[in-house]
């Protein structure tokens, strides 16, 4: 069966990009503010390889872990997020060979990275490919959240201050936490809402491990430690006074919060769609605080 370039973009769940390229942004904006950006073009270079690097292992680990849900039960035809799989409009082996493909492209991208930066990049690069294959694994065991923390709120803020300045920056993990939460938050609302599916596909995730009613609790807790991070970090003069600009996504995250509030009423219902709400919020979080820190440089 032959498909079009935009089914197998839509494959990729392209959607949730925003969480693999924001941390990269964002860290690359947090150098510039604090005038570690070396001279010349290969810094420039190493920000797209980085970008573009993250998109093809976010894509390969999307496309990999649609795959493993597929073949584990835990998407059919009563409970099902990749409709693809389930009604056979793809089959289990394109997905397969697709994601190995996106997997062999990203791990070549890296290759290139650590050319132009340094060997100490091979093990952040490694330890976040073998996170990402081991993902669905994790998550089936209540350890998904803290894998993609890892994957999505360190590796990529460690991995692109030491590849575009050449030495590690331990302070730049000042990021991770903002970042790597609402990250986190976009599968924590997943796999709230599809707790029932996964529990009759015989997976734990760690929604389900600590019920409907902490997690909605928690991802409202989410929704506040981000822009909390980021006025501790000004305040203690980790972050320039601009990174403050990332509050105009608070209204975003309030509306969020208002929503997996209903609870009591709605029970897992509350958490419909906020996954896509809060990528968009990841997206509007992100960009703004990138903002603030490229326009402190400039002041």
């Amino acid at each position: 069966m032959k498909h079009s370039v935009k089914e197998w973009f839509a494959v990729t769940r392209y959607w949730s990009f925003p969480v693999s390229t924001m941390p990269v942004v964002v860290t690359f904006a947090w150098i510039i503010s604090k005038g570690l950006l070396p001279g010349g073009f290969t810094p420039w270079l190493v920000f797209i390889l980085a970008v573009l690097g993250v998109v093809l292992l976010h894509s390969a680990g999307n496309v990999l872990s649609d795959w493993a849900d597929h073949r584990t039960g835990v998407d059919n035809p009563d409970a099902f997020a990749v409709p693809n799989l389930v009604f056979g409009k793809f089959q289990p082996n394109e997905y397969l060979v697709f994601s190995c493909i996106l997997f062999v492209l990203g791990i070549i991208d890296g290759i290139v990275i650590v050319l132009l930066s340094g060997t100490a990049l091979l093990w952040i690069g490694g330890i976040g490919v073998l996170l990402t294959l081991g993902y669905s694994f994790l998550k089936y065991h209540a350890l998904g959240d803290a894998d993609i923390f890892v994957i999505f709120g360190i590796l990529p803020v460690l991995g692109t201050a030491y590849a575009v300045t050449g030495q590690m920056q331990p302070e730049a993990l000042v990021l991770s936490i903002p970042l790597g939460v609402i990250t986190v938050s976009v599968l924590h609302a997943n796999n709230c809402y599809d707790s029932v599916s996964d529990k009759a596909a015989g997976i734990k995730t760690f929604a389900m491990l600590i019920g409907v009613k902490a997690s909605a609790i928690l991802y409202c807790v989410y929704m506040v430690i981000p822009f909390v991070a980021i006025a501790c970090a000004v305040i203690t003069g980790q972050l320039h006074f601009l990174s403050l600009l990332c509050f105009v996504a608070a209204p975003i995250a309030y509306k969020n919060l208002r929503q997996a509030a209903q609870y009591k009423e709605k029970g897992k219902e509350a958490m419909a769609g906020l996954d896509l709400a809060t990528a968009r919020l990841q997206l509007i979080f992100s960009l703004s605080l990138a903002a603030g820190l490229f326009v402190s440089a400039l002041v």
